[in-house]
């Protein structure tokens, strides 16, 4: 009966109806109570022949009886209230907390298992925190309070009654542990299913593509047949302690009842006392046989509460340590200074004293070949992680000073893998700035080339996307992504690749108005392609993660060295830069 501390915890969040809940259950165990005494004085007078009171017993009966459904709908509504409250509280308690763990703690987290973590994990704490601690208080104040109450009519009864009351209460607890672990086992398998049917989901084009789609059903079905066999281990050790509780339950009743015959027959008590101990007697095991059902309705909050604790206490990869606000009155400057990074059980550093400004208001670009050092880069700059050496300032001052929500939110990303929500176009464009006019709006998206062609959809800007704008081209996606950080209006912007789904015509006319609409930002381009950079103030050319030349397009060119090379190449390398 050890409350995990995680759902303890959660407990705390509904507090006052989790208290109106409890009390109202007590008070429908009163009414199980005061009818099991009236119908204990009606049948002693039927016995003995005295049915006077009868018609005013049994009115009482009846007037418990609607009571008790009174109770019972309000305790349902502050249950449910309770458990509402905790769901809402937790989940939004776990997604700010992923938030502030960043992008560094989901490239090691299935999004699948957290999704699992989130939505089922946090379904199960409900029905454990609104329905089964309730039932444990009044099982725990209730049944003493009985055996009391029969002692004192017929001390014989706790002969039967009290071992039965133990063996039910804590019999079952030699299994707590064996149950503890199969119901981590039965967690974690069902974690990875749902965290598997999400990836196959989401990949299924792919699967199609490479013809994969049959060997994933067929891995699929293995996980489900462990979820199944996870299931049915942990209903073994379950059922042998429902057995265990209901052998002691019909045991201690049928217990009861014999020493109230025999208490009757010997004379020892009155036919009040002898219907009392029977009723009484069913009424200890009342709590007991509600709190096994409540046990297992909430069971399932048990098993997750690991993860959630998991989940919860996980440390983000840099801490959020800064106080200042990142509200610069003009456009800022970036510079890094003899920055290093490596990343665990890499042989070399991604980056090695990597020095260089982005001038403020100005186009500062960042090119190289395939692991040269662009993604760490940026992934620094936005605080995903912190560099080992060096550091990096903007405006001048050290990007671990500032709180980390102003920081990102002076910063709007435009990355080649865009996400956009099931909403409609306007929405997702508002992401950042929810009160945005809709002249802003359609300037940006003017900006971005994306303008005609959402003027010419049926509903325009109130079209509704599909889910991650699956209905629209990858270079739709990203121009419509390269609109949304416009709108967002922030002082920096960080184009990651942000044009390598648009065909190099488009890309021409995006990139002209992106320059004509940089003026009051300081823009970071890391592009696949020339017509991307070669326009910016300044080049930073990156190679094996240190910083090879700095300048512009035509002065790069002739000096020689990797961008000399790469233009030469004239085609694309992945995550470099095209001619």
């Amino acid at each position: 009966m050890i409350v995990h501390p995680e759902l303890r915890r959660a407990a705390r969040h509904a507090r006052r109806p989790l208290l109106a809940a409890t009390l109202l259950q007590g008070a429908v165990t009163l009414t199980h109570l005061a009818q099991a005494v009236l119908l204990a004085v009606a049948l002693a007078d039927v016995a003995t022949g005295d049915t006077d009171r009868l018609p005013l017993l049994v009115g009482a009966v009846l007037g418990v009886v609607v009571a008790r459904a009174g109770l019972g709908y309000g305790q349902r509504r502050s249950a449910t209230r309770a458990g509402a409250q905790v769901r809402v509280r937790l989940r939004d308690e776990l997604l700010d907390h992923l938030g502030r763990l960043g992008p560094a703690h989901l490239t090691t987290a299935r999004a699948g298992a957290v999704r699992t973590t989130l939505v089922d994990g946090v379904e199960g704490v409900d029905a454990y925190v609104s329905r089964y601690l309730p039932q444990l208080l009044i099982t725990l104040l209730v049944p003493p309070l009985l055996l009391a109450a029969l002692a004192a009519v017929e001390p014989a009864a706790l002969l039967g009654l009290v071992p039965a009351l133990l063996l039910a209460l804590f019999g079952p607890r030699a299994w707590d542990r064996l149950l503890a672990r199969r119901g981590r086992e039965h967690w974690d398998t069902y974690e990875q299913l749902g965290a598997d049917y999400l990836e196959a989901l989401q990949g299924m084009p792919a699967l199609r593509a490479a013809g994969a789609v049959g060997r994933t059903r067929e891995r699929l079905e293995e996980r489900s047949a462990a979820l199944h066999r996870a299931t049915v281990a942990k209903l073994r050790v379950s059922l042998v302690d429902t057995g265990l509780t209901d052998l002691a339950i019909q045991g201690g009743t049928a217990a009861a009842a014999l020493l109230a015959c025999w208490s009757a027959v010997t004379g020892s008590t009155t036919a009040t006392g002898t219907y009392l101990v029977l009723l009484l007697a069913s009424e200890c095991f009342r709590p007991v046989r509600d709190l096994s059902r409540e046990w297992h309705a909430g069971y399932l909050g048990v098993s997750a509460a690991d993860g959630l604790a998991a989940l919860r206490t996980a440390r983000p990869a840099v801490p959020d340590t800064g106080t200042a606000r990142a509200h610069w009155p003009g456009p800022p400057q970036l510079r890094f200074e003899n920055v290093e990074f490596a990343y665990d059980g890499a042989d070399a550093p991604a980056l090695r004293d990597v020095t260089f400004t982005a001038e403020a208001g100005r186009i500062t670009a960042v090119v190289g070949p395939s692991g040269a050092g662009k993604s760490t880069l940026l992934a620094l700059l936005l605080r995903h992680r912190d560099p080992q050496r060096g550091r990096i300032t903007v405006d001048g001052q050290d990007v671990t000073a500032y709180t980390l929500d102003s920081l990102r939110q002076g910063i709007a990303v435009v990355s080649q893998e865009t996400y956009l929500f099931h909403a409609t176009i306007a929405d997702n464009l508002r992401l950042a700035r929810p009160g945005a006019p809709d002249d802003d709006l359609i300037r940006a998206a003017r900006t971005a080339g994306i303008h005609d062609e959402i003027a010419a959809l049926p509903d325009g800007y109130g079209t509704v996307l599909g889910e991650r704008g699956a209905t629209l081209s990858g270079g739709q996606r990203q121009r419509l992504a390269l609109a949304r950080a416009l709108l967002a209006d922030a002082p920096v912007l960080v184009l990651d690749e942000a044009t390598s789904a648009v065909d190099e015509r488009r890309e021409a006319d995006i990139v002209r108005a992106l320059l004509a609409a940089a003026g009051g930002r300081t823009v970071l381009v890391v592009a696949h392609r020339l017509a991307a950079v070669r326009h910016a103030d300044r080049i930073v050319v990156l190679d094996g993660g240190r910083v090879d030349a700095v300048g512009a397009h035509a002065a790069l060119v002739e000096a020689g060295g990797v961008y000399a090379e790469l233009v030469k190449a004239g085609h694309t390398y992945e995550g470099g830069l095209v001619a």
